[in-house]
């Protein structure tokens, strides 16, 4: 195949990856004769057949993060990015591989395997249920995901947990070193990281669960590491590559150094500050700037580190802290970790604030800080990540069941998938996964949610959940 055909063929090829996500997006909100639907299974049915006729054949695989079209590596493009994004997960979450296309497809074809992509996404064995729904679909084969990795016993849980509890430990590992003087490996944070970064690619909805789980005794650590992962997957949608979450994972690890300077009986005193207390909390942001600086390795990433620590109190219109001799434009950087920094502090139950905000309580106060305190675009950009009822929040469904929000769904925000803990006779069960979207043969939704609640009222501990 000359240049030029390759060329064609990748153009190509993202279009039908996204025609493909068009559809099937739009399958979940129409049903198959809707109009648009049918325009769009059109338009997609003449691609694949246009592209069969090239090739004979036409093999669409997930490897990783990444789709290929006959072994041709198909690379993301900035503006099919949120589609290419939804068919990556929505092909996981239903450990489908690869989809082969052979011969004339026609409309009723496509409309078989939407019908078997729906059904999948509400059965314990999605793979298998896709599979047998397509068995007499002559021109359509399924293949089933293969782990890039290859290791049975590989529980991917358990790594994000690893990873999670390793980055706690090391930040505390960190702290400890600068307070007494000695050396601090950059490199060990780096890798720390980066293995975040990882996970945030392949696991997001698993790695933000932990951030959900608070534990107010070692408040600092688990908030420095908190605040990382939610900047890595909020860097993630902003469409940053894996260099510059991994420079943003680093530059919000340390972000509150400067409270290490913060005398304990202050940072640890279980009743409200005095306004001579207030003043030395307020002067982190310094000692955080001087601390960066004294570890004397100049480079690019010291000095962002160094402005982040500066300016992540400093708020959106100037008005925090410290304050601003004159007027500045605010790092990109440190308005992202201002907004996950402030939503991880007002859900945490730290040792000045025992009782926590709900997840959806906390995002309606920042909402209100939009365009004040925060960056209006990067808190947008937020709440989409999170979600209306993000990771951890406790619902009552129109069932009379309790629930934990256990992942959300960018299409539908206020459709989640939860966890049933306590069924609509009371009793505490063990957590049955569901997923909102799914509907009754009428076409309504099985179960919807009425409330939130507040776990704490409900002596909910999360981590016997989301761990």
């Amino acid at each position: 195949m000359d240049s030029k055909q390759e060329r064609e063929l990748h153009k190509n090829a993202k279009e039908l990856i996204n025609q493909i996500s068009v559809v099937l997006r739009t399958s979940q909100i129409h049903d198959t004769n809707n109009v648009a639907l049918a325009s769009a299974i059109s338009r997609l049915v003449a691609m694949i057949n246009t592209l069969v006729s090239q090739e004979n054949i036409l093999v669409l695989e997930l490897r990783g993060e990444f789709f290929y079209i006959n072994e041709y590596r198909i690379r993301y493009s900035l503006e099919y990015l949120l589609n290419f994004d939804f068919m990556v997960r929505e092909f996981k979450k239903r450990e489908l591989g690869n989809i082969t296309f052979k011969g004339q497809i026609r409309s009723d074809d496509i409309k078989r395997f939407i019908k078997a992509f729906v059904d999948a996404s509400f059965s314990q064995e999605p793979f298998n249920t896709i599979q047998e729904e397509m068995t007499n679909v002559r021109n359509i084969d399924v293949g089933v995901l293969k782990k890039v990795v290859e290791d049975e016993s590989l529980d991917v849980r358990k790594m994000v947990k690893k990873t999670y509890f390793n980055a706690v430990s090391f930040t505390q590992g960190v702290i400890n070193k600068i307070k007494s003087g000695e050396k601090v490996n950059i490199k060990k944070a780096k890798r720390v990281v980066e293995s975040m970064v990882d996970q945030i690619l392949e696991e997001e909805q698993l790695l933000l669960g932990m951030t959900a789980i608070k534990d107010y005794d070692e408040y600092t650590y688990h908030h420095s590491v908190n605040v990382s992962i939610l900047t890595i997957a909020l860097g993630q949608r902003l469409g940053m590559s894996r260099r510059l979450l991994t420079e943003l994972g680093m530059v919000s690890l340390f972000h509150d150094i400067g409270k290490m300077d913060i005398p304990s009986e202050v940072l640890n005193k279980p009743s409200n500050f005095t306004d001579d207390e207030w003043n030395i909390i307020r002067k982190h942001p310094v000692w955080g700037l001087k601390a960066i600086l004294k570890l004397k390795k100049f480079d690019d990433l010291t000095i962002k580190s160094a402005i982040v620590a500066f300016e992540h109190h400093m708020n959106f219109d100037l008005t925090g802290y410290p304050k601003a001799r004159k007027k500045i434009n605010i790092d990109l950087y440190s308005r992202i970790v201002s907004v996950a920094d402030q939503y991880d502090a007002m859900t945490s139950a730290r040792v000045y604030s025992r009782t926590p905000l709900s997840p959806d309580k906390a995002l309606s106060i920042m909402m209100e800080r939009a365009g004040t305190q925060l960056d209006p675009l990067v808190f947008k950009f937020f709440t989409n990540m999170v979600g209306v009822y993000p990771i951890g929040t406790l619902v009552m469904l129109d069932t009379r069941e309790l629930g934990l929000v256990c992942e959300s769904n960018q299409l539908f925000p206020n459709r989640p998938r939860v966890m049933i803990i306590v069924n609509e006779t009371g009793n505490r069960i063990k957590g049955t996964i569901v997923d909102l979207t799914e509907k009754n043969e009428k076409d309504q939704h099985v179960r919807s949610i009425r409330k939130t609640l507040d776990p704490n009222k409900y002596n909910i501990n999360l981590a016997e959940y989301l761990l």
